[in-house]
């Protein structure tokens, strides 16, 4: 017997479980709505049924829960009939219920700080709207046996019924809403740009889409056409504040690339993207002697609006109140002290350079190889005991090597490296070792790890940054470790304008010079002569990344806006063939057309919203999200196509 229930037990026939597809009353509150003033009041709910428990055989609690939170229920069989509460003791886990109910306050002891916990509704009567699969594939309620990620992901439209998710996507909105009152408070205006382009050597590999517009070709078949989904909106928003409609775009944009699969990585995925006309190139002239602003690129203006930004975010999300500034620090400096281009300052390990403390001839052979020699250090000192208990768990970085000290160093104590061996053999007392036990702090004695690097960093880690991090999440499984959630925010400045040192960009490249950030980045003013003058390497770049503990949450740069250097850098230092260049003829034409200077910036929204929703995976912000490896469990995404389909794109399948 089931149907609609009323107190006195009258109910109405149907085929048990059946769908009820009738008129029924409007629910009158949400779930998470229902608060000590509406105790005595009559009201109708909706909601997914979850048993809590059954007391007695006259009385069960029920949970019943929306996206706004959960309403415990009462089904009395004193006020409801029995009818009722066997009707409701009976209804699959998971169904979707209408009840209606009278509130009231719940005893002091069973009150709860959240939506609706201080009161609860007795049930009066229920409709079953909608009865659950007995044998669901997982009950998403049941947070203590969770499902693994790839069931989850298959039945992702259960998935998204946990609290955690529900929040997470609510978050995600909240956040969307402050970036948008803020740019526009800022005079920005938001403008869609194509996802649909043409393909472009700018670095990242790009999914191609099939067209039935078809090349024709006098001396044989038709040639099949393609776009390209828009890695970022790079090309057209420069060429937007290039025409001069807009002074400052930004939008939410939908952003595709062919990456390999990783956590902080969906092959489409959301950026908060902006752009800016007339921003600053390098450091204003100043009369005040005593600035120590150590950010000496352009981009201030952006700099200054996606502090903005984030203060704003953190201030009305989090409750937290950030610094006015946030640190600054070069690329040099990050690698040298931390090993890594976006360095987690919550903890410290720095890394230090001994290369001066060298004696020669072993100075004069790494300076020959363009070489230093770093080491970290970690020591008997009670500072460091949380990273000393766990330090012999690590796998060593390639590169690196270990040294142990009893109490102290001297000069024969580097004699015993392999890697000073392989340098120059046959060498004695190659270390100055005056004060470097006390800056290494190793007159208790501990561990040292040594290994060598190129002068002038490259990529985005050293050898020694990679085992900082190792040694961070070793004493951190242990115990030893809990990192602060604590908002440590930085800007990294002044990167290699060029690299050869991004395997992700080598497919394209092809052993030639590859862009830092991307091939329309300009050069700190100061190097535009170096790079005149074939010095590549030295070139340094008006490029900027905000890294939050650890992580990079968003990158952007000044513009070149001078059409004949940027056109020297496609041919000359990136050395693009004439057909790849073509494909930046529109760019290269409104720049001659008296484009301003302009710059920009985009924000990884997914990662951070990962970040405020304290989740290592963007997976757990995103509504529908792929695996790792790409693909959709859900829809089944990617999938072959028939012969029938491919031929209308001019394509055929390989047997």
């Amino acid at each position: 017997m089931r149907y609609e229930f009323n107190a006195v037990g009258e109910t109405q026939e149907s085929p048990r479980w059946q769908a009820h597809s009738a008129p029924f009353p409007r629910r009158t509150h949400t779930c998470g709505a229902l608060t000590a003033e509406d105790v005595d009041r009559t009201v109708v709910l909706t909601g997914w049924l979850v048993p809590k428990g059954r007391v007695s055989k006259k009385l069960s609690f029920f949970g019943l829960r929306d996206s706004y939170g959960t309403t415990q229920l009462v089904a009395d069989a004193r006020s409801c009939s029995p009818e009722l509460l066997a009707a409701m003791r009976d209804v699959p886990e998971e169904s979707t219920v209408l009840v209606e109910g009278l509130v009231r306050q719940r005893p002091e002891s069973q009150r709860r700080d959240n939506p609706a916990g201080h009161v609860e509704v007795i049930v009066k009567s229920f409709t079953l709207l909608n009865p659950a699969d007995r044998n669901m594939p997982f009950m998403p309620f049941d947070t203590q046996n969770l499902a693994n990620e790839d069931l989850r992901l298959r039945y992702r439209y259960l998935d998204l019924r946990r609290t955690e998710l529900t929040t997470n996507l609510k978050k995600r909105s909240d956040v969307a809403f402050l970036v948008r009152s803020t740019l526009h408070a800022e005079g920005f205006t938001e403008v869609e740009t194509p996802m649909l382009l043409n393909s472009t050597p700018e670095g990242a590999r790009e999914y191609l889409v099939p067209t039935r517009v078809k090349q024709s070709s006098s001396d044989g078949p038709a040639q099949p056409m393609f776009y390209a989904l828009s890695q970022s909106p790079q090309q057209p928003k420069q060429l937007l504040v290039a025409s001069g409609a807009v002074d400052r775009y930004f939008q939410l944009a939908r952003c595709f690339r062919d990456e390999d699969g990783r956590k902080d990585r969906q092959p489409e995925f959301t950026q908060v993207d902006l752009e800016m006309a007339w921003v600053s190139w390098g450091r204003p002239p100043s009369n005040d002697a005593t600035s120590q602003d150590p950010w000496r690129i352009g981009g201030h203006e952006v700099r200054e609006v996606v502090e903005t930004v984030i203060r704003r975010i953190w201030r009305k999300t989090e409750g937290i109140e950030l610094e006015s500034r946030f640190r600054v620090m070069t690329y040099d400096e990050a690698m040298g002290k931390y090993g890594s281009d976006k360095p987690d300052l919550r903890f410290g390990l720095e890394i230090q350079d001994i290369t001066p403390r060298l004696r020669e001839p072993i100075r004069s052979a790494l300076e020959a190889r363009g070489e230093i020699v770093e080491v970290l250090s970690v020591t008997a000192h009670p500072d460091h005991a949380l990273f000393h208990r766990s330090s012999r768990e690590v796998e060593l970085p390639p590169g690196v090597e270990r040294l142990e000290v009893k109490s102290g160093v001297d000069s024969n104590w580097l004699n015993q490296s392999q890697t000073i061996r392989r340098i120059l053999s046959g060498s004695d007392h190659v270390l100055d070792a005056s004060d470097l036990n006390a800056s290494l702090g190793l007159t208790s004695g501990g561990s040292v790890w040594l290994a060598t690097r190129s002068r002038r960093p490259e990529g985005g880690w050293t050898p020694l940054g990679r085992l900082r991090i190792t040694l961070s999440e070793a004493a951190q499984r242990s115990g030893d470790l809990v990192l602060s959630d604590d908002p440590k925010f930085l800007w990294v400045t002044e990167f290699p304008l060029f690299t050869r040192a991004d395997e992700d960009k080598e497919f394209l490249a092809h052993g030639r010079w590859s862009s830092s950030h991307h091939p329309f980045t300009a050069p700190m003013y100061e190097d535009i002569e170096k790079m005149y003058a074939g010095c590549i390497e030295e070139v340094r770049g008006q490029h900027y990344d905000l890294v939050l503990n650890g992580v990079e949450i968003g990158g952007g740069s000044v513009r070149v806006h001078d059409a004949a250097m940027q056109e020297y850098i496609f041919k000359y230092v990136l050395q693009l063939d004439k057909k790849e260049r073509i494909s930046f003829n529109h760019l290269l034409h409104a720049l001659r057309c008296g484009a301003p200077p302009h710059g920009g910036f985009a924000f990884g929204f997914d990662r951070l919203m990962a970040i405020l929703c304290r989740t290592s995976s963007i997976r757990d912000v995103i509504a529908f999200p792929k695996t790792a490896a790409g693909t959709d469990l859900l829809f089944k995404s990617p999938s072959p196509s028939t012969a029938e389909v491919l031929a209308q794109y001019a394509l055929r399948r390989h047997s």
